[in-house]
């Protein structure tokens, strides 16, 4: 792991700390401002200690799949039985296993943010290929598949993002305009179009699939988006760390909206994902415990659940066919669905 790299994931975890370390028992919003989230969350423990469990993916089948950021392990939950079956990652040092996703070829991709590449397991056999990202570009941070098959991804501490070719194994790498950007969260919208999140600083972007030119979307100043998603309609929602806001973007008139989050200024809204009824889920990190919120575009109303375990951070969340809520639980390490 380079230093760069070494430096952005200390003042992540710093931040991320400091964030947690005088967490508010209950969010500061007025009666009426949020209603009670009637859902069920179910947790499973990570059969290793201290695996710190970090993005959540919905596999082929349906089963709940994460990252062990910490222990070098892909993990796979089923979710009818409760079984945890644990793929250890082809390293003699730890691959830092971060962004999860299952692919259209019926493999489950993942980015090895401490080991430089990025990483296709087959599920059948457990093999896993490396993709080397390069020097520059040695800390590969969340992963997606655009209609085509193309997997994009972010480069936090390298300040860039990639796309890589799966027929050809080809790396391209485009760097981020403004300096230490700190690329973060990645989802492609209806027409094809990658969208990220720059952590550090108050900016959204977007990469031209075909010239990965690079459109930058200014936001209030006090705002620092972690991750996003994208519903039907190509709106954004964003979660704003810094200030306790979810975040709405309109990409083709870069109007944006700031809707203070339940838990207020220091909420750290961090994992987010939309269920196909359009709702808006995303979690606060900042408050205990931790809480999942869901947010309906069309009322505009919030409303809220606190996590069992207390959640440890929910750093990211995937959305079924059917409407549940896949979270990972890093700092109490579990995993869990939120039933609606």
């Amino acid at each position: 792991m380079s230093f760069r790299t070494i430096g952005i994931v200390a003042i992540i975890m710093v931040a991320v700390l400091v964030a947690l370390a005088s967490p508010r028992h209950h969010p500061p919003a007025q009666p009426g401002d949020v209603t009670v989230l009637n859902v069920k969350i179910h947790e499973w423990d990570v059969p290793t200690k201290g695996a710190h469990p970090h993005d959540p993916a919905v596999g082929p089948d349906g089963a709940l799949w994460f990252t062990e950021q910490m222990s070098n392990k892909i993990g796979r939950l089923d979710p009818k039985t409760g079984e945890i079956k644990e793929y250890t990652l082809p390293s003699d040092k730890n691959a830092g296993p971060h962004g999860l996703m299952a692919g259209p070829d019926g493999n489950i991709w993942f980015t090895a943010n401490f080991g430089g590449y990025i990483g296709k397991l087959d599920p059948r056999t457990g093999h896993v290929d490396e993709f080397k990202t390069g020097e520059k570009a040695d800390d590969p941070h969340t992963l997606v598949f655009d209609a085509k098959g193309t997997l994009w991804f972010t480069v936090q501490g390298g300040n860039m993002v990639g796309r890589l070719d799966l027929k050809t194994g080809k790396i391209t790498l485009k760097e981020v305009p403004t300096e230490s950007a700190l690329p973060y969260g990645i989802q492609i919208n209806s027409k094809g179009v990658p969208i990220f999140c720059e952590l550090g600083t108050h900016k959204m972007a977007s990469i031209d699939p075909q010239t990965m030119a690079i459109k930058e979307y200014n936001l209030p100043d006090e705002a620092r988006p972690r991750r996003l998603a994208i519903a039907a309609d190509d709106t954004v929602y964003f979660t704003d760390f810094k200030s306790g806001h979810l975040g709405v973007l309109n990409t083709s008139t870069g109007a944006v909206r700031l809707l203070p989050s339940p838990g207020g200024a220091e909420s750290n809204p961090y994992g987010i994902t939309i269920t196909p009824d359009g709702m808006v889920w995303y979690s606060e990190s900042g408050v205990k415990p931790n809480t999942i919120i869901r947010f309906d575009p069309k009322t505009e109303t919030f409303a809220r659940a606190n996590i069992p375990s207390g959640g440890g951070v929910v750093r990211n969340m995937a959305s079924t066919p059917d409407g549940r809520v896949y979270i990972a639980c890093s700092g109490v390490d579990k995993v869990g669905i939120v039933q609606p």
